[in-house]
C-alpha cells in the first residue's frame, strides 16, 4: 500500500492507493497503465463524497491540448497560504460586490469557488497575486451545479497556467486547427553563395490576419505552459513542409529547431520524432536537428544522450548561437555537434570589429580542428560575407542571402 497525504493547497485530503498486481508503481502522475484501487475523500469540495474505484488509468497523451476554458461553470481555487487566500479573497469580493452570494469562500481549506464568465475575475487576481503565488495556487473548472470528481484530478493546473490559457485561446485554436507552418531560410556554401546546400525551417503561425511571428507564439506558449506542444508541432511542421516542397529530393538538408527545455519525456520525444520522419520517408541524413537555447539546459548529460541517439539514428546535430554566451566552447567538447552556428551578434560588423574578429576566428579554428562544420548566421552585408569567406567558414546564412519564405528559395540572386 502506498499512502500519499497532500496538504499543499491543491487537494486537501488523504489519498490511499492500493496497488493490485503491480509492485512498481510509477512515482509521478499516472504513468503507464496501472490497475489501482483508490479511496479518495474530498472534504473541501462541498459534498464530502467518498469514491472508491478499481480502474485502469491510461497516461494522457502528451500530444493532447488542454481543454479550452469554458464560458460557464465554476472555478475552484486552492491557495497555498492563508496570506495568499486573504489577498485573493478581498480582490474577488470586490469583483462580486454586486452578487456576493455567487462567491463561496472556505477559509479552513483556503478554497474559493467562483462562477466563470464574470468580468474582471482574471484581472483582479493578476493584480494582487505574485507570479509565485499564481504558480502555487491550484485551479480547476467544473460544470455549474457539479462538484469535483476523481476523474477531474488530472485536470488540476496552476492558476498561472489557467491565466495563460485564458489569454492564449488563439494559440490553442492555432494548434488545434493545424495552422502552425514553416518558412525556410536558405543556407549556402560560403565559398559559393549561389549554391543552396540546406534550408532552416522557421516556425510561423497563420490566421485570418496573416502571419504570426514566432516571438508571439513562444511568449504565449510559455505563459500557458504549452511549450512542449508548440515545439512538437513545429518539428512536425518543418518535416512535413520540407517534404511538400521536395527539399530532400533537391539534395538540400533541412535544419529543424529543437528546444531541449520544452521536453518533458526524452524517450517519448525521440520516439515520436523518429517515427514521424520515418512516416515521411525522408532519409535521416537529410535532417539536422538544431539545438536552440542550449545555454538554458541544466542537465547536460541528458542532452548529450539525446544527441547521441539522434546521431546514432543517422541525423545531423547542430549547436546554435556559439559565441553568444559563456558556455558555448564548453558545450562543444561535451555535446560534440556536427555543425556549429556562429551567433549573429558575433558576425554583426565582424569585418571592422577586431575583437569580434579574433573571437570568431578562434571558434572557427577550434571547430576545424575538431572536424565540425562551421556556419555563420545573420549575415546582412557583403563585407560580412567577405570576412566569413576569408575566415574559412563553411556555410553562410542571413538576410543578405535570403529571408525566410514559403515556398523556399531555390536560387540566390546575389553578386559580391
Amino acid at each position: 500500500m502506498l499512502l500519499l497525504s497532500t496538504e499543499t493547497g491543491s487537494w486537501v485530503q488523504t489519498v490511499t492507493m492500493e496497488e493490485v498486481g503491480q509492485p512498481n508503481l510509477p512515482k509521478a502522475g499516472f504513468g503507464g497503465r496501472s490497475l489501482l484501487n483508490l479511496s479518495l475523500n474530498f472534504p473541501n469540495c462541498g459534498d464530502n463524497r467518498r469514491f472508491t474505484h478499481g480502474c485502469a488509468l491510461p497516461l494522457p497523451s502528451l500530444r493532447a491540448l488542454p481543454e479550452d476554458l469554458p464560458e460557464e461553470g465554476n472555478l475552484y481555487l486552492w491557495f497555498p497560504l492563508g496570506h495568499t487566500f486573504g489577498k485573493a479573497t478581498r480582490a474577488l469580493q470586490e469583483v462580486f460586490a454586486d452578487r456576493p452570494d455567487d462567491l463561496r469562500l472556505e477559509s479552513k481549506a483556503l478554497l474559493a469557488i467562483a462562477p466563470l464568465g464574470k468580468g474582471g475575475l482574471w484581472e483582479a487576481l493578476t493584480a494582487v497575486l505574485t507570479e509565485r503565488e499564481c504558480a502555487s495556487t491550484k485551479a480547476l473548472w467544473v460544470p455549474a451545479g457539479a462538484s469535483p470528481q476523481f476523474d477531474d484530478f488530472p485536470r488540476v493546473i496552476s492558476l498561472a497556467q489557467a491565466m495563460g490559457l485564458q489569454s492564449s485561446r488563439w494559440l490553442i485554436a492555432l494548434l488545434d486547427n493545424r495552422q502552425l507552418t514553416s518558412y525556410f531560410q536558405p543556407i549556402v556554401a560560403a565559398a559559393n553563395p549561389g549554391q543552396i546546400v540546406a534550408q532552416e525551417a522557421l516556425m510561423r503561425g497563420l490566421d485570418g490576419d496573416g502571419v504570426i511571428l514566432p516571438g508571439r507564439i513562444l511568449g504565449a506558449a510559455k505563459t500557458a505552459e504549452l511549450l512542449f506542444q508548440v515545439d512538437l508541432a513545429a518539428r512536425q511542421s518543418a518535416i512535413r513542409e520540407a517534404l511538400r516542397h521536395e527539399l530532400p529530393q533537391r539534395g538540400q538538408k533541412v535544419f529543424v529547431n529543437f528546444t531541449p527545455s520544452s521536453i518533458y519525456d526524452p524517450a517519448f520525444c525521440l520516439r515520436s520524432t523518429v517515427e514521424y520522419v520515418n512516416d515521411t520517408g525522408i532519409p535521416h541524413e537529410q535532417i539536422v536537428f538544431e539545438i536552440t537555447e542550449s545555454e538554458r539546459v541544466n542537465d547536460m548529460d541528458r542532452l548529450r544522450d539525446i544527441l547521441d541517439f539522434y546521431r546514432g539514428a543517422g541525423f545531423g546535430v547542430a549547436l546554435d548561437d556559439i559565441g553568444s554566451g559563456y558556455s558555448g566552447l564548453n558545450m562543444l567538447h561535451r555535446l560534440r555537434p556536427d555543425y556549429v552556428k556562429l551567433d549573429m551578434e558575433l558576425i554583426r560588423d565582424v569585418d571592422h570589429d577586431p575583437y569580434k574578429a579574433v573571437v570568431a576566428q578562434k571558434i572557427v579554428e577550434i571547430a576545424q580542428e575538431l572536424g565540425i562544420t562551421t556556419l555563420a548566421e545573420g549575415i546582412e552585408t557583403a563585407a560580412e560575407l567577405r570576412w566569413v569567406q576569408q575566415a574559412g567558414i563553411d556555410l553562410a546564412q542571413g538576410f543578405l542571402l535570403g529571408k525566410p519564405t514559403s515556398p523556399p528559395h531555390q536560387a540566390i540572386a546575389f553578386a559580391m
